[in-house]
């Protein structure tokens, strides 16, 4: 259960979603190009890890899982069937479109990742989520045992995010500097500067302008250890230079390789 605080900020990031919606509709055409050429939406790091599970794999599970791009190449790269949960109506109208012009096997439901539904307990081999996806989540021991309760004996979790490092750093800058707020192991959430008010202009309609979205960065020992608690076994945490978003478009590459930027975590439930 959430408190008074917390729901507050559920609801404030439930808003931002709605347009963000409405503007990736434009991508339809081009997303469904992609899938059915047999290309995916999914970078390096996930394709080497995910490639491997889901040639057996018979149920994939999207946590946060947007308009479905990331889900349909869940099945794309081998998944027999494919579900994805987000708590955005319009964004899961935009997954069934793209599912039923591509003929996938694809389920979606609307709930919160905390609360998933009851049916699908147990039943997926993979559970996938990330880019993007934490930050957003209030409480990662909740999570976690939402993640748990989903996975079927001997079933994967996988997660691609971005670093919690990132979080430290000034995104304004040609280099790579500590913001003023900036401190890794703080708990306080913080207004996402840059969604989705950046991501909607300049098209943004009316009344966009104001929305906020507060989000909360986790550090790898939080993420590595709530899980751990629910009797998962941690297989590979990697951490990898490239980017799923263009957060810092004036550093120079370079010097953004030598910094971690995503991390891949591969667990595993007990067949027990």
């Amino acid at each position: 259960m959430l408190n008074s605080e917390s729901e507050a900020r559920w609801r404030a990031n439930r808003d931002a979603w709605d347009p963000v919606a409405a503007k990736l509709a434009s991508d339809m055409e081009r997303d469904v190009k992609l899938l059915r050429s047999g290309g995916t939406s999914l970078l390096t790091p996930e394709r080497d890890h995910l490639t491997p599970l889901l040639a057996r794999c018979r149920r994939a599970v999207h946590l946060q899982c947007s308009h479905g791009t990331d889900t349909l190449s869940l099945w794309r790269l081998g998944a027999r069937e494919v579900v994805g949960v987000d708590f955005r109506e319009a964004m899961l109208a935009l997954a069934r479109r793209k599912a039923e012009l591509l003929g996938a096997p694809a389920t979606w439901h609307c709930a919160d990742v905390l609360v998933p539904p009851t049916e699908l307990a147990g039943t997926a081999d993979l559970v996938y989520t990330g880019k993007g996806a934490l930050p957003w989540i209030a409480d990662l021991g909740e999570w976690a045992r939402a993640v748990t309760g989903l996975l079927g004996p001997g079933g994967h979790l996988y997660v691609f995010e971005g670093h919690p490092l990132n979080w430290i750093w000034e995104p304004e800058r040609a280099k790579l500097r500590v913001r003023a707020d900036g401190d890794y192991f703080a708990h306080a959430p913080r207004v996402n500067e840059h969604f989705p008010n950046r991501f909607l202009a300049p098209t943004a309609p009316p009344g966009t302008a104001s929305l906020r979205a507060p989000e909360r960065q986790w550090t790898l020992g939080e993420v590595v250890s709530e899980l751990a608690a629910t009797g998962l076994t941690l297989l590979r945490l990697e951490e990898h230079p490239e980017h799923f978003w263009p957060q810092f478009p004036d550093v120079a590459a370079e010097a953004l390789r030598r910094l971690p930027h995503t991390f891949s975590l591969l667990a595993r439930r007990g067949t027990a």
